[in-house]
Formats: structure tokens, C-alpha cells, sequence
């Protein structure tokens, strides 16, 4: 039986990476729905089989610069509610915990680059496990509480809480696990502003992909096999 998968975008270029091979292997026809462009409202939050909501470079509570936030946060607080299966992505985790009541602010300052997670115990039995101590890729400048109810996975210095679950379905991570390998270079591009601002040396970060893009693959693979596998749907 066919099954379907929605990712909300906030950017062309971030897009479901490493995720989306794994989800048709896994038998679902992937949907986009580029945020601000697409009518959410068409996207019904009960009766789809999979919502992914991805990153993007604004903030979760910038409501009065982008009035689509209202209607993507309806959205997201109904699939909650539902307890249907939902993972956020960067922005998206930073959107669901807002949707659950928790704060969402600047953090302290940028992380960006490939670095570890420090998983909890919760963290290492998940599906987040295949990860280990190793380097993740993080791109963000907000971060977030935990929200009531859940489950916190992992953290760095910079952001305490970077990844948290509620029961089986719902699912946040603020790092990217879909990303790296190919298609990185357009993430260049696309943030070069953002990059030059926070001093990052960009061709160390290309060769930190070439380097660590393949393993991040095959454990973003794993990561989201395993998640999907222990789904309640």
C-alpha cells in the first residue's frame, strides 16, 4: 500500500537530503510543500501518513514578518494533538516546540559546522543512537526549551537541548541528519551571507562534508529506518 509523505520547505535547496531515498525505499510517495508559497491549508494534518517539517533561516516567532508561520504552527499543533507521526528538522523542531508550549529564542551564538551530540540516555536507545559521539551537522543560530511532556535526546554546549522526543511519533531534532554528502555546495551558496557573518571558513566546511558526508549518509539512513520502523501509525 502506498503511503504518503509530506516535507514542508522553507528553502528550494533544503530539502529531505539523504532522508528522501529512504523514505520511498520505505514505501511512501514524498510530497513538497514550500512554505509561504504553497496553501498549507490543503495539507490535511490527520489524514496524511508522514509530516516533515525542515529548516529554514527564520525564526519560529517571526509571526509578524511571516504570517504563514500562523497557519504552518495550526497545522503542526493539530498533527501534535492527533499524535500523528511528525519529525521537525532545525526550523521545523523549533516550530513543534513551539506548537508545545516551549520557548523558542536566539541562542548565544551561531553553530554552525560538524561537530558531536551529546545524547542522553534516552537519546543513545533511540533512533538517534546511530549517531553516537560523532560529529553531526549543525546549521542554527535559535535554540529552544523542552518542551512539557518531552523527552529530551541530546545536547552541545551551545544548545542544551538539541533533540526531543514525545512517545513513538513525534520527533525533533535541531541538528540536520538529513544533510551533507550531495547537494551540499547549494547550502554554501544559498547562506553565503549568513556564513561571511558568522566567520566560518567555507572551504573547510566543503572538505568537512567530503570527508564525513558519506558515513552521515548511511547513519541518517539508519537514523530514519529506525524511526519509521517503531512508528505508531
Amino acid at each position: 500500500m502506498l503511503k504518503t509523505a509530506v516535507a514542508i520547505r522553507h528553502l528550494a535547496f533544503e530539502d529531505l537530503g539523504c532522508f528522501e531515498p529512504v523514505l520511498e525505499r520505505a514505501g511512501y510517495k514524498v510530497h513538497y510543500y514550500d512554505a509561504g508559497v504553497d496553501d498549507l491549508w490543503t495539507l490535511d494534518p490527520l489524514t496524511t501518513g508522514l509530516i516533515i517539517v525542515l529548516g529554514g533561516p527564520i525564526g519560529a516567532y517571526e509571526d509578524d514578518k511571516y504570517p504563514f508561520l500562523a497557519d504552518e504552527l495550526t497545522l503542526i499543533e493539530q498533527r501534535l494533538a492527533a499524535g500523528r507521526p511528525i519529525f521537525g528538522i532545525c526550523l521545523g523542531a523549533q516550530l513543534m516546540a513551539r506548537a508545545m508550549g516551549a520557548r523558542v529564542y536566539p541562542g548565544p551564538a551561531k553553530e554552525i559546522g560538524f561537530a558531536p551530540l551529546t545524547l542522553t540516555d534516552a537519546g543513545a536507545a533511540s533512533c538517534l543512537g546511530v549517531f553516537g559521539d560523532g560529529p553531526v551537522l549543525h546549521w542554527h543560530g535559535d535554540r529552544f526549551d523542552l518542551p512539557d511532556g518531552a523527552v529530551g535526546l541530546a545536547s552541545t554546549p551551545l544548545c542544551p537541548v538539541q533533540a526531543f522526543s514525545r512517545g513513538p511519533n513525534v520527533l525533533a531534532a535541531q541538528f540536520h541528519p538529513e544533510a551533507g554528502g550531495e547537494g551540499f555546495e547549494r547550502w554554501l551558496i544559498g547562506h553565503t551571507v549568513e556564513l561571511a557573518a558568522a566567520g566560518v571558513d567555507v572551504p573547510a566546511l566543503r572538505a568537512a562534508n567530503a570527508e564525513l558526508g558519506p558515513m552521515l549518509g548511511s547513519r541518517a539512513a539508519a537514523c530514519l529506518q529506525t524511526w519509521l520502523r517503531g512508528l505508531n501509525a
